[in-house]
């Protein structure tokens, strides 16, 4: 099939009551002239490999996300080279081969961080210190990008090593060094580039280390970049503080938006209309 076919795609999660990805995913669509649908649905672990048993032809891709990333892994036909070594997929594609895994979760991040240092005038890579806030499957993504962006290792802060043994084994698999650190709502966790990988409201409380850096030792650096994933409510607490301390924010919202661009491109074969989708969500336009 051709992307001029009436095709359909969603998004997948539990919750999902939440997420944006369709508003992104139509907008697209829109412009693109093309009459596709994209829905959110709300499934779990269990339910989701009948789920996607079930599917026809009709299907062009899935949006996946937690806790859904790794959970598909072994359910696909073929899985793209950086998803396995990242070892999460947030894509599924319905290929004339069968299904097909990719990652696009580093493409989003990756952009992201770059935008944001354009928009603020500074160096978008080859960061001193890269710090990962949280060990899950969009930690493995976030050391991918880390690693595409010029740093090889990386300060990994989470309450339970133990439960780390996927994070651990992702980074051998891209030839990342982490440290992991304990969790601290100290000083300590603050680097040339942060990437929260944390829920909502779980990185509150490291703001008021980011306010005593500015009290006692001055602002935050501008080419200081910080990314909070989570994006409602915006600004995050912690994005909040960066920002007004003096360093680099990239929004969640502008992670959102173009892991969503690859995934369109992915789905449709064709460029993804990035200032539409841009545009569905709010978002300033890019700069440069």
């Amino acid at each position: 099939m051709t992307a001029d076919v009436a095709r359909r795609a969603a998004v997948l999660g539990h919750p999902i009551s939440h997420s944006l990805s369709p508003r992104l995913h139509r907008a697209a669509y829109q412009a693109l002239g093309l009459d596709w649908t994209y829905e959110a649905v709300d499934v779990d672990e269990a339910a989701f490999p009948g789920w996607l048993a079930g599917l026809d032809g009709q299907w062009a891709g899935l949006s996946l996300t937690m806790p859904l990333k790794r959970v598909v892994l072994p359910l696909l036909d073929r899985v793209e080279p950086l998803a396995v070594a990242v070892g999460a997929a947030n894509t599924v594609l319905f290929t004339l081969d069968g299904t097909l895994g990719a990652n696009t979760d580093v493409y989003g991040l990756v952009q992201a961080i770059r935008e944001a240092a354009a928009r603020a005038g500074v160096p978008g890579e080859g960061f001193g210190r890269a710090v990962i806030l949280g060990g899950g499957a969009t930690a493995a993504s976030a050391l991918a990008a880390v690693a595409e962006l010029g740093t090889s290792q990386a300060d990994v802060y989470v309450r339970a090593a133990a439960r780390c043994g996927p994070l651990l084994a992702a980074a051998d698999r891209l030839g990342v060094k982490p440290a992991l650190r304990p969790w601290s709502q100290g000083r300590e966790w603050m680097g040339d580039l942060v990437i929260c990988t944390l829920p909502a409201h779980q990185a509150d409380p490291l703001a008021e280390a980011v306010r005593y850096q500015r009290r006692v030792w001055g602002p935050v650096p501008r080419d200081a970049v910080l990314l909070d994933v989570a994006y409602d409510p915006w600004p995050s607490a912690l994005a909040g503080a960066w920002a007004d301390a003096g360093g680099t924010v990239a929004p969640g919202l502008s992670m959102l938006l173009h892991q969503a661009v690859e995934q369109v491109r992915l789905m449709t074969g064709r460029p993804a209309p990035v200032e539409a989708m841009r545009a569905a969500v709010e978002l300033p336009p890019c700069v440069g």
